[in-house]
């Protein structure tokens, strides 16, 4: 399963995202299982198919597709598969100029805590919206993510300050 990731769908260009036409790797898996989640086939981690990591590179058009400013990882939970999209990251961060966004359930304080691959993970995204989907705090209105507990974060600068610097787009 080494240099393996388990996808459901990669998008080619989105502009629902992030910030920019983006590829979006939509990966299989999630243990938080948020009620109303908007992409519950993600949950199952047996609902993707399993794919070289670097076919999943050369699909998304990452490279090769002028529009594309970034990428997305999504999912389900990519955090799951964080040894996968480290060596993903590295790809796109040796290859090209784009820079990554991923979505997790995970809080930013939480992953900063660890000392594991998940926090090599974050170490490498340049934008990261965190939190759990919580259908009782869904706002329609809010840029880039379903409910208001949710943040967008710059991580390098967090990282930085060790503190989290938001990111505004509403």
């Amino acid at each position: 399963m080494e240099n393996m990731i388990y996808i459901l769908d990669i998008v080619r260009e989105s502009i629902s995202n992030g910030i920019g036409y983006r590829a979006v790797i939509f990966c299989a898996g999630c243990n938080f299982k948020c009620y109303n989640c908007h992409n519950s086939k993600t949950w199952n981690m047996n609902n993707g198919y399993l794919v070289p990591i670097k076919e999943v590179y050369d699909h998304s058009g990452i490279k090769t597709n002028p529009i594309v400013s970034g990428v997305t990882f999504s999912g389900g939970e990519p955090m799951l598969q964080a040894t996968a999209f480290i060596e993903l990251a590295k790809m796109i961060k040796k290859s090209t100029n784009k820079n990554i966004w991923c979505y997790t359930g995970y809080r930013f304080e939480d992953l900063i805590s660890r000392q594991d691959d998940k926090f090599k993970l974050l170490k490498m995204i340049d934008v990261l919206v965190d939190g759990q989907y919580m259908d009782d705090l869904r706002d329609l209105n809010l840029a880039f993510r379903g409910s208001k507990n949710q943040r967008i974060i710059d991580v390098q600068k967090s990282l930085q300050q060790k503190s989290v610097i938001e990111l505004n787009y509403d």
